[in-house]
């Protein structure tokens, strides 16, 4: 819903001088994921776009791949004395034929605004169930969804103006300084869609499930840029949509940079103006010099 900052009081102190004056907070609200009914998970998220939140949560855990495989997305009662609704419960029914998880056998998962994964995953498992292999960029007719198939190829150059046209689209972080965003970009460095968050996985979230909702997975044509570091969850999360490029403006992971070489994946951290560490898949950059070393 619509709750996506607060005003609280606070005590302003500037060079001594004591005030009062009423602040812009980025909201924080537990969303709780159900899968046909069944509690999945509890995510601590920004209110706004929560069914494509938890449309992507899916595609990331590889429930989901098209947008034919979800029946619906429905808010279910929240519990509050009153009765009404808190809209921080989602109900997600998978189209019929669409295979369920076990998730009495799996995990129910608590998953905070900085943690996507908490520890579920591992590189094999993200490796064998990715639907849109990233070796080549290429994927036929039949598995392309929405993009083209050609191969991803980009300039340093446009990758270096990302980040300005990240936090340039950040309407909600003007207000509140509190947010992380994910923007989708083309290799041409067009911004196709942009997410804002508490949490930086579930702006991706936010940004994959509504391509799932759209028809255009696999992303096998774009670039995701993401505010902060560049985690494994979100390496998963690239991979399991089908995005060839990840861009960060501060470090990746060790595990991160393991699951893009082993998938092919290119990372890109510390992306800083003119400057950046490519750490895998280095193929997809337009490099102009030799690359050699250790």
């Amino acid at each position: 819903m619509g709750r996506v900052t607060e005003r609280r009081r606070v005590i302003r102190i500037r060079d001594g001088a004591v005030s009062t004056r009423p602040d812009t907070l980025v909201a924080e609200e537990p969303l709780e994921i159900r899968l046909n009914g069944k509690p999945l998970a509890i995510t601590m998220r920004t209110p706004g776009d929560d069914f494509a939140l938890a449309a992507g949560f899916l595609v990331s855990e590889g429930v989901l791949g098209r947008a034919e495989e979800l029946a619906n997305i429905v808010y279910c009662a929240g519990a509050t004395e009153d009765g009404s609704n808190t809209y921080n419960v989602v109900d997600v029914k998978l189209a019929p034929g669409v295979p369920v998880p076990d998730i009495t056998l799996e995990r129910n998962v608590y998953t905070t605004s900085s943690c996507g994964l908490c520890g579920k995953a591992s590189l094999d498992a993200v490796r064998t169930t990715a639907r849109w292999p990233l070796g080549d960029d290429r994927e036929d007719s039949e598995d392309s969804g929405g993009s083209e198939g050609s191969a991803v190829r980009i300039e340093p150059e446009t990758l270096s103006a990302l980040p300005d046209r990240l936090r340039a689209a950040q309407r909600v972080f003007d207000r509140t300084g509190g947010l992380h965003a994910a923007g989708l970009f083309t290799p041409d460095g067009e911004l196709l869609d942009l997410r804002e968050d508490v949490g930086r996985h579930n702006a991706v979230d936010k940004l994959v499930g509504r391509a799932l909702q759209q028809g255009l997975l696999p992303l096998s044509g774009s670039v995701l840029m993401v505010s902060g570091r560049a985690s494994f969850e979100l390496a998963q999360k690239a991979v399991m949509a089908g995005i060839p490029v990840l861009a960060a403006v501060s470090a990746p992971s060790s595990l991160a940079v393991d699951l893009a070489a082993e998938t092919g994946l290119t990372l890109v951290g510390f992306l800083r103006g003119t400057s950046m560490n490519v750490y895998a898949g280095e193929h997809r950059l337009a490099l102009r010099t030799a690359v050699g070393g250790a």
